[in-house]
């Protein structure tokens, strides 16, 4: 597999360009066709490598991936085995509803996230046999001749032989939202990292300033973009928590149901005979039906997909089903900053006039809507002495475009250029409008080694000079004394050290026009306007997403390729970090082992000028402590760490098509709020899922310890040699089967599958985002649900048995009792429904009218079982004929029992942990 990380296997940044151009075999007019078409047979198109879409019937039978649906088949088989086509077809028939179910909603997901190949789908213009070209980007190949212009999206991984004021936007790769100066002649170590190459253009990346001429070294899957896209589309994510738990539950029911029914139909043999081995073995199938929950799948498959759709009302697409639970179970979010916490937009944020006035600007990302503000005071452009002048310094001294399109603002050109226009919108000035005014008559481009840009425009018969660029660069320019320079030098650090980008503004008068010609002429003797303090915002709404994930006891931990200075004042602003802490850097983790990266993780929660090898090694280094981690990013160098989290969060808006193929959920609004939406959401499938695995199991449970009495009982028949009406004669008493292996099945796919399902729907009991997260190595059998489990299944078998032994003693037939427990159990089942509703709170804390779709499921289970005991052809299949309403009342009293155990058992567990109790942690809730 190719290394993830954005080292180039060749060093070009570290060579001559005349070393490069012979290494590529390159030519100063371009390549020739020929040479060209064998380049393209020896290297291939310039495609990025992409994992192969699922076909719809590989997602279909990825849904009978799991243990549960093995054991269905298991016993399905077995009915067939012994000729029971009814309880096969119902089993058939759940397992079919549950693949179509599950698979639909992972094919619509898939459908709406399937990422388009769009970093390298662009033209591009090339030099071939002297000619100027402009082709397909697919059939660039190295050696060519590549020209860029502003606008252009680089085709591939180039080594640049010229540039005029050439600017890149990388933040896809690096994470860092200013445009990179390209510098052709300069030449770094190897080891240098890949953001500071300036001699190097990287396909995917977009140039927002200037032009250049570069030729092609790498193409595809060969360049940094492919290396990361070809990491993405090999490496296994993992699996998530809930298929963990489970899978372990299914393991759990099998081994349970093949211990019991070996063991007791082997007892069953030894008490009645060889002779009665047809009873035993419906016995044996009937222990099997009722210890699997066969209701289970479905209702799971229907939880994750309600989940699903509620997560995607919250802008949250899943691409995989059963990850809808894992944003729930993470303890730590890893985020990228540029574009995730923040807008990837700069703003001006502050103005600092050199009189000492500092100006606050609100507003954010590129949008004009704003306002200068003097305190607490909105002012005009004439609000402060010399605010005029620098905007119009901004305004003027720029290459960049902000117009409106219907009716939305839009932009084109450096985001350092889009945030000076944005300031003169907000005080009523346009670049266009300026421009008339002071016509530009020459220019000087920014370029890395004068860190300066410059224009020249008429006023009147009088040529100005407006300047912008680095705050000691444009301050040398300034007609300033010493200590005043030293001064303002100081008021631009403090700007720095609070995390803003300082840009200083100047103005003067200028040689005339004849003279502008001369290129070397340089400004001088500037009247310094003041400094402009930018920053990319913040997100709206993403601070206080971050405080509610660290309520529900998610750590958030910053990891991105920005300067130290502004990501550690982001994260103290977002409250990720305390004042005290520092951001670590990448350079600092260079070399550390695997301990001390985990003793890092542990104690820091910001890392700056972090490479995506060094993101992977956190991510890795964070699971290895214990963590069940969520990545999030938009960029290229977010995929390998998003691949490689316990659960990968992409943005959907700004992000590439490579970090969203990385992920499995995926952020359609790019907002970081609605991944706590996420989380929250994911924490009420689990908590579904967990109601719906109680209500199934309890019944189920209660069924075998049903069947394992009538076993006992018939033991004891057998010793007597006689006892109630329903022994037969002969070879010994008849083995009792309180209930058919059809009635198991009508009880644990039909009455509690309905309810089961309806569980799913339940919204969420208001305080999920105040627990802490489950460990993922948690079995969704804990201490609570075992306690639950067993006082309520205890109950129903106990006072079903009662009831079956005393129609046998009152000498009704074993129909007649069977139909009155199947009734019993379904009424049962009706209010563990409502016990189930939370784990811990009374079941009279909720309105039954807050579920009208559990009401519906509640009563609609009853309904179906009145038609089973009253449709002729239901009545053949269940063995079943209506009941008086004398009857009726009697048995919801004795239905009532469980109601009355499992408030006393809340009550119980509330009194043993007065303060809280996470049902997931299998001890008190340590807040």
């Amino acid at each position: 597999m190719p290394n993830p990380e954005m080292k180039q296997a060749t060093p070009w940044h570290a060579l001559e360009s005349g070393e490069v151009i012979e290494r590529v075999d390159g030519a100063s007019t371009g390549l020739s066709d020929a040479e060209v078409r064998r380049r393209l047979e020896r290297h291939g198109p310039n495609q990025l490598p992409e994992a192969a879409p699922p076909t719809w019937w590989g997602i279909l039978l990825r849904q009978f991936y799991n243990p549960l649906i093995f054991v269905l088949g298991l016993a399905a088989v077995v009915a067939i085995l012994i000729g029971d086509w009814k309880d096969a077809s119902f089993i058939g028939i759940v397992l079919l509803a549950n693949s179509l179910i599950g698979g639909y909603q992972e094919w619509r997901a898939e459908q709406s996230s399937r990422a388009l190949q769009k970093l390298l789908h662009v033209r591009v213009t090339v030099s071939r046999d002297g000619a100027t070209r402009e082709i397909a980007s697919e059939e660039v190949v190295p050696g060519d001749l590549v020209f860029l212009e502003s606008g252009n999206r680089v085709p591939a991984d180039l080594r640049l032989l010229s540039a005029q004021g050439l600017q890149i936007d990388e933040s896809f790769l690096t994470g860092e939202s200013v445009a990179v100066t390209k510098d052709p002649d300069w030449q770094g170590a190897a080891e240098t990292p890949l953001g500071d190459q300036q001699n190097m253009a990287f396909g995917g990346a977009v140039v927002t300033r200037g032009r250049g001429r570069g030729i092609v070294v790498q193409t595809g899957a060969e360049t940094v973009v492919g290396h990361l896209a070809q990491a993405v589309t090999s490496a296994d994510s993992g699996t998530a928590p809930l298929l963990k738990r489970m899978h372990g539950f299914a393991r759990l029911v099998a081994a349970v149901v093949l211990i019991i029914a070996t063991v007791l139909g082997g007892i069953g043999v030894l008490i009645h005979g060889r002779e009665n081995l047809d009873q035993i073995f419906l016995f044996t199938v009937a222990l099997a039906v009722a210890a699997i929950p066969e209701g289970l799948p479905a209702a799971l498959t229907v939880a994750l997909a309600i989940a699903t759709s509620r997560m995607a009302k919250r802008r949250v697409i899943v691409r995989r089903l059963a990850a809808v639970e894992g944003l729930g179970s993470c303890t730590m979010v890893a985020s990228d900053k540029t574009g995730t916490l923040t807008c990837n937009e700069l703003t001006v944020r502050t103005v600092l006039l050199t009189d000492g006035k500092r100006l606050e600007v609100t507003g954010e990302g590129f949008s004009p809507e704003g306002e200068v503000r003097d305190g607490e005071n909105p002012i005009g452009i004439d609000g402060a002495e010399g605010l005029g002048d620098l905007v119009l310094a901004g305004a003027l001294c720029n290459e960049a475009d902000l117009y409106k399109h219907d009716g939305e603002w839009d932009w084109r050109g450096d985001a350092t250029d889009i945030a000076l226009l944005a300031l003169a919108r907000k005080l009523g000035r346009s670049r266009d409008e300026l421009s008339r005014t002071f016509p530009q008559v020459h220019e000087i481009p920014f370029e890395a080694e004068h860190r300066y840009a410059a224009t020249y425009h008429r006023d009147g018969d009088a040529v100005r000079v407006f300047v912008k660029g680095a705050t000691e660069r444009v301050v040398e320019m300034c007609d300033l004394d010493s200590e005043a320079r030293q001064r303002f030098a100081e008021a631009a650090e403090v700007l720095a050290i609070e995390g803003y980008r300082v840009l200083a503004l100047a103005m003067g008068p200028a040689p005339s026009e004849q003279e502008l010609d001369k290129k070397s002429v340089e400004p001088s003797g500037l009247t310094l306007l003041g400094f402009i303090g930018m920053i990319d915002p913040l997100r709206p709404g993403v601070k206080d997403s971050i405080a509610h994930c660290h309520q529900a006891g998610v750590r958030v931990c910053m990891i991105t390729g920005d300067h130290p200075i502004t990501a550690t004042a982001i994260a103290r602003e977002l409250g990720i970090a305390s004042e005290e802490t520092e951001a670590i850097t990448g350079a600092e983790l260079e070399g550390k082992s695997e301990t001390e990266l985990e003793e890092i993780i542990r104690e820091r929660s910001i890392f700056a000028r972090v490479a995506p090898q060094q993101k992977l090694d956190l991510v890795q280094a964070a699971q290895r402590v214990g963590h069940f981690v969520a990545v999030t990013g938009d960029g290229v160098n977010d995929a390998p760490a998003l691949r490689a989290a316990n659960i990968g969060v992409a943005m959907g808006l700004s992000g590439t098509d490579v970090a969203r193929e990385a992920a499995e959920l995926v952020v359609s609004d790019d907002d970081f709020s609605s991944i706590v939406g996420g989380i929250e959401e994911g924490r009420v499938a689990y908590d579904n899922v967990r109601k719906v695995v109680a209500q199934l199991t309890a019944t189920g449970a209660a069924e075998v310890m049903l069947v394992c009495f009538a076993l006992a009982a018939g033991g004891v028949l057998a010793l007597m040699a006689g006892g109630f009406p329903g022994a037969t004669e002969g070879t010994g008493p008849q083995i009792l089967l309180p209930l058919l292996p059809v009635q198991l099945l009508w009880l644990n796919l039909v009455t509690n599958g309905i309810q089961g399902v309806a569980l799913a729907f339940e919204p969420s009991e208001g305080d999920v985002l105040k627990r802490r997260p489950r460990p993922p190595e948690e079995p969704i059998f804990n201490r609570l649900m075992i306690e639950r489990t067993l006082i309520a299944s205890g109950v129903m078998a106990t006072v079903a048995f009662g009831l079956y032994i005393y129609g046998l003693s009152q000498g009704w037939s074993t129909l007649q009792t069977g139909n009155l427990l199947l009734l019993l159990m379904v009424l049962f089942e009706n209010i563990h429904v409502g016990n189930n509703r939370s784990e811990t709170k009374t079941a009279f804390a909720f309105s039954p009218f807050r579920s009208p779709y559990l009401l519906a499921g509640v009563v609609g289970a009853l309904v179906v079982h009145i038609l089973g005991m009253n449709l002729p052809i239901l009545r053949d299949i269940l063995q079943t004929e209506p009941v008086g309403l004398r009857t009726w009342a009697t048995l919801l009293m004795l239905a009532l029992t469980v109601l009355v155990a499992m408030e006393i058992h809340k009550w119980s567990w509330a009194k043993r942990y007065p303060d809280g109790y996470h049902s997931a942690s299998g001890g008190p809730d340590r807040k």
